[in-house]
C-alpha cells in the first residue's frame, strides 16, 4: 500500500498508513470549535486505533487543549463531526465520554495529596460491602485491587497506604494511567504528562504509555516535546494555531521534521534569508522550505 500526500489546513497532512480505517475508536473529520467569534480549532483530522500511540503535538495557543475537551466531553464541537465506533457522538459531558471508554489524565491529575495511594485509586468509585443502609468501604478490597492493577502496569509500590503527595511526578502520572485502564478505558488522553517533569521521571513516565499501548489502548498523548513524542508515539498531528500544520504516521516523518514543524519551521525558513542580514545570527541549521515537506513512505516489501 503506498500513501498518498494532501494538501493540509495550513501544511502537509500524509495518510495513515494504517489500512483498516474503520478501526479507528475515536475518529474527527474536519472537527472545529469556535466560542463566538473566536474560532480555536478547524479543519482537525485525527484518528485513534486501539494500539496506537497518537501523538498531538503545538506550541501554546495552538488548540491542544480545545482538542482534548471535545474528545473527552467537556466542550462539544460546533464544526464537522465526530465519531466513536464510526458512529457520530455529540457528548453532553465527561462522564458520557467516560462511559464510551474515553478517560482524560489531566495535569493536575485529579488527586488528593494527603490521602494514601489506595483511595486516590478509587476516589469518586469507591468499593462497598455490607448490607444497605449501613454499607461501609471495603479497604481490604480496594487495597489488593489497586495493588494488582498497579503491579500489571510494571508498578510497585512497597505502601499503598503512603500519602500520594510522597510520590514522585512520574509515579503519580503512572497511578492515574492505571486507573485509568481499570476503569475500562479503551481511549487514553494524555495532557502534558511529562511537562513538569525530569529526564528521568519523564522516561518512567513513557514507559508506562508504551505499557499501556501494549495493553491495547489506544492513546493520545499530548505534548509540546517532539523528542517525547518520538520516542513512543505511532503518528503525529501537529497542530498550529488551531488547524492541523502536520499529520503524518511514523515512517512518514523524522524527528527532525517533526521538530522542524513543531518549533514553527516553516515561518523560520521563509524569513531564513531575512535573519541572515541579522548580525549574531545563525542560519546554517535553520531549514530550508522544500525540506519541511515530509517525503513518502516507500511501500511496504511484497506490495505494489
Amino acid at each position: 500500500m503506498t500513501s498518498t500526500n494532501k494538501a493540509g489546513t495550513h501544511g502537509t497532512v500524509l495518510e495513515d498508513t494504517v489500512a483498516a480505517q474503520d478501526g479507528a475508536i475515536v475518529e474527527l473529520r474536519n472537527a472545529g470549535k469556535s466560542y463566538g467569534n473566536i474560532r480555536a480549532l478547524h479543519g482537525v483530522d485525527l484518528k485513534v486505533h486501539p494500539s496506537r500511540v497518537t501523538c498531538v503535538l503545538g506550541d501554546n495557543g495552538a488548540g491542544k487543549s480545545t482538542l482534548i475537551k471535545i474528545v473527552s466531553g467537556l466542550h462539544q464541537h460546533t464544526e464537522g463531526d465526530f465519531l466513536v465506533d464510526g458512529r457520530p457522538v455529540r457528548f453532553n459531558s465527561p462522564r458520557e465520554a467516560l462511559d464510551k471508554g474515553i478517560a482524560a489524565v489531566y495535569q493536575d491529575l485529579a488527586t488528593v495529596p494527603l490521602m494514601p495511594v489506595w483511595r486516590n485509586f478509587f476516589l469518586g468509585s469507591e468499593m462497598t460491602k455490607g448490607p444497605w443502609p449501613v454499607r461501609r468501604l471495603d479497604i481490604e478490597k480496594m487495597k489488593q485491587t489497586a495493588d494488582g492493577e498497579l503491579r500489571n502496569m510494571g508498578i510497585v509500590l512497597d505502601d499503598l497506604e503512603q500519602s500520594i503527595g510522597t510520590l514522585s511526578g512520574g509515579q503519580r502520572q503512572c497511578v492515574a494511567i492505571a486507573r485509568a485502564v481499570y476503569f475500562g478505558a479503551r481511549v487514553l488522553i494524555l495532557d502534558e504528562p511529562t511537562a513538569a517533569l525530569g529526564v528521568k521521571q519523564s522516561g518512567v513516565v513513557l514507559k508506562y504509555i508504551a505499557a499501556a499501548r501494549d495493553r491495547g489502548l489506544g492513546v493520545i498523548f499530548i505534548t509540546h516535546n517532539p523528542h517525547h513524542a518520538y520516542m513512543v508515539g505511532d503518528h503525529f498531528s501537529v497542530l498550529r494555531l488551531g488547524t492541523l500544520e502536520l499529520s503524518a504516521d511514523r515512517s512518514q516523518v523524522s524527528l527532525e521534521e517533526l521538530t522542524n514543524h513543531m518549533a514553527g519551521g516553516a515561518e523560520l525558513a521563509a524569513l531564513k534569508h531575512e535573519l541572515a542580514a541579522v548580525r549574531g545570527v545563525d542560519v546554517e541549521e535553520l531549514p530550508d522550505e522544500k525540506d519541511l515537506t515530509a517525503p513518502e513512505s516507500a511501500p511496504p516489501e511484497g506490495t505494489s
